[in-house]
């Protein structure tokens, strides 16, 4: 890898480090400086070690995707603007969706689908958003329509990244994963937080569990075409 690209990296983890430390400390002011910096850096990781793929749409969907994220960090930095940061994450998903999907051997392939087979593989995901849609259901009030559709856009982007089980390599497949379910366990701790039973930790959990998805998910895109 150039120096120039891990320097990118370097800098990604830096201010990642010290988001969560003043995260940790309450320091919400000073995170202006740092939460707003994360997703730049980690773009301009991407776009340095993807030059290989430029005009291509797996680039495009991968930026616009990381481009939504910082869009929605900002945003969230502010509750009163938690629906307009929803839908930011909202519109990141459906890009990861469209990068996973086409970030396989045979994107397009038309085949017999099991969906039985589908379900059962799928149905750690459907748990999950279950469970956690029961926890916060009695406290979404006006908020349940956009809660109930950034659930089933994010369950989607998940479970579209198990399907590129043996579609791409194992390296690029299981960083992808592990990346998408860290992105529905992040998000899970900021519902249960916000609409079912606030706690000190979930802060540092919610950018802890962000910051290493969004990396697990760009370094599996770059695997898949190394």
């Amino acid at each position: 890898m150039k120096k120039k690209n891990i320097l990118w990296l370097y800098l990604f983890l830096l201010v990642s480090m010290l988001d969560i430390f003043l995260t940790a400390n309450g320091q919400q002011e000073e995170r202006l400086y740092t939460k707003t910096l994360i997703m730049p850096l980690l773009g301009m990781y991407f776009w340095q070690v993807s030059h290989a793929l430029k005009n291509t749409y797996i680039r495009k969907a991968m930026m616009a995707a990381l481009i939504f994220s910082w869009i929605g960090d900002t945003l969230l930095l502010w509750q009163q603007l938690f629906l307009y940061g929803l839908g930011a994450f909202f519109m990141a998903h459906i890009c990861y969706i469209f990068a996973f999907k086409i970030s396989q051997k045979q994107p397009f392939k038309i085949g017999t689908v099991n969906f039985l087979k589908l379900f059962l593989y799928n149905l750690p995901f459907y748990i999950g958003a279950a469970f956690v849609y029961f926890l916060v259901n009695p406290g979404l009030g006006p908020m349940k329509i956009p809660v109930v559709a950034y659930i089933i856009i994010i369950v989607m982007m998940a479970t579209t990244a198990r399907e590129r089980y043996k579609e791409t390599s194992p390296e690029s497949f299981w960083q992808v994963l592990i990346g998408a379910s860290l992105f529905m366990i992040s998000d899970s701790i900021i519902a249960i937080n916000l609409f079912f039973k606030p706690f000190p930790e979930a802060s540092v959990l919610i950018m802890g569990s962000y910051v290493v998805a969004q990396l697990l998910i760009v370094r599996g895109i770059q695997a898949h075409y190394q």
